[in-house]
């Protein structure tokens, strides 16, 4: 391989771990500044936690939730051109006709709308004792499968309870991405339990690279995010990891490298498509 095509096969992606206020202003302007810390670091896509721009509660969608294109939107287009980058936006509560969404925008390097991924599986959950969490009391599910493209890699999107259906991971590499990204809040009983596991049964199962973006940790608000936004390798290693404080973690992503690892491992020339297979009811 030329010197070329091993630098073209590596780019630097950076996962931004927020913390987010109840001041939306606050929580766009200190997300900007982190975007732009991230350019000069040298990354070519940036990952913002879910719910960037609002706490994470039933009780705060209908009251921070915009339109898209709005406030925060705009914000986010504006730093992704500034920076050159490609913007993974989060999510942030969305109205539209009466309804709310979670739902992540993201946005090239020209300030452009790249795609709309509207949270597929709500978090409705009840844990006896521990947590009781339930998304569909005010928001409506998303429909389509999130599928983008950069000069790197292809790019698929979940948010936060996605990353538990690994059939949406499957479709994803099915349809040629080498990188899922997940913003997420996971909380502090699902987060030591699960948040890490899910993440390498995700890059393992699809040798893949996955990377989550939470909130950083606040122990005062409503709903508690585990924080530890990751980023983990195709091999299921953990190769950058943030710890609870606002920060933003980098990872070389290497193309050349889960190309080896396919090649190693090569799971997807042995699959048994003449005795089961995962296909999209409806593409969108």
């Amino acid at each position: 391989m030329s010197a070329l095509a091993k630098a073209m096969s590596k780019f630097r992606l950076a996962v931004v771990q927020l913390h987010v206020t109840k001041v939306k202003a606050d929580n766009l302007s200190k997300a900007r500044g982190l975007i732009k810390e991230a350019a000069s670091q040298g990354a070519k896509v940036v990952v913002l936690p879910e719910c960037f721009n609002s706490p994470y509660g039933t009780g705060f969608f209908p009251e921070y939730a915009e339109k898209i294109p709005g406030e925060s939107t705009q914000v986010l287009s504006e730093a992704a051109k500034e920076s050159g980058v490609y913007l993974v936006g989060g999510s942030i509560p969305e109205e539209d006709e009466g309804k709310l969404y979670n739902t992540c925008a993201v946005f090239g390097p020209d300030g452009s709308l790249v795609l709309k991924h509207r949270k597929i599986h709500l978090f409705d959950i009840d844990v006896p004792g521990k947590i009781r969490f339930q998304e569909s009391e005010t928001l409506s599910p998303g429909s389509g499968l999130s599928v983008f493209d950069t000069p790197y890699c292809k790019v698929g999107v979940g948010i936060c309870y996605d990353i538990r259906f690994a059939e949406l991971a499957q479709l994803y590499a099915k349809k040629g991405c080498q990188l899922l990204v997940y913003p997420g809040a996971f909380n502090m009983t699902t987060g030591p339990a699960h948040w890490e596991l899910l993440q390498r049964g995700r890059a393992v199962d699809n040798q893949v690279y996955v990377a989550t973006a939470s909130p950083a940790r606040d122990e005062t608000a409503s709903y508690v995010a585990w924080g530890h936004s990751s980023v983990v390798n195709p091999w299921g290693e953990v190769i950058s990891k943030a710890g609870t404080d606002e920060t933003v973690v980098y990872a070389d992503i290497d193309l050349q490298y889960l190309a080896d690892v396919r090649q190693q491992i090569p799971i997807t020339a042995q699959r048994r498509g003449d005795l089961y297979s995962v296909s999209a009811a409806q593409e969108g």
